[in-house]
């Protein structure tokens, strides 16, 4: 029975362990680099305060939302776009910050505007929906962003894409 060097197994296990990094890295890295495919409409409110928002537009964005991110940038958000109208509900787990959600009927209006919702860390978080059962959009913001800039039920907005 021949017993191989204890440098050829040593080689092996670097070369595996050299795979795994190579694969644990690229991984990493999809999480890390900006996407090019990130679409965002300037989203006009009636007061002419106007907000980048980053558009929940895969099955990922509209399940996780603003989840992980340690802050919004000042005058911006995340707006998403349900596939139908109804009576839609999103949960803040874990988000890291309280937010303000805006929601958006399909012709533009406000129906409901829920105000410095939390972030939960919790294995079960309360869902949050709006009181109309007519939403298409939801828009979130930083908490405190819909009494600063005085949004209302009723008013209408304004969507730009962003090229």
């Amino acid at each position: 029975m021949a017993v191989q060097p204890a440098s050829s197994d040593h080689k092996k296990k670097r070369i595996i362990m050299m795979v795994l990094l190579a694969v644990l890295l690229m991984s990493v890295s999809m999480f890390l680099v900006q996407r090019d495919d990130t679409k965002i409409i300037i989203i006009a409110f009636p007061n002419g305060i106007e907000i980048e928002a980053e558009v929940a537009d895969t099955p990922e964005k509209l399940l996780f939302g603003m989840a992980f991110q340690d802050a919004l940038p000042r005058n911006s958000g995340m707006i998403y776009i349900f596939e139908s109208t109804g009576p839609h509900r999103v949960t803040t787990k874990e988000y890291r910050f309280p937010i303000d959600m805006i929601w958006v009927d399909e012709s533009r209006h406000i129906v409901s505007i829920a105000e410095n919702v939390p972030p939960c860390r919790l294995e079960n978080c309360p869902w949050h929906g709006s009181t109309s059962p007519s939403v298409r959009y939801l828009i979130q913001t930083a908490a405190g962003f819909a009494k600063q800039a005085g949004v209302e039920v009723g008013g209408e907005l304004k969507y730009t894409l962003r090229l």
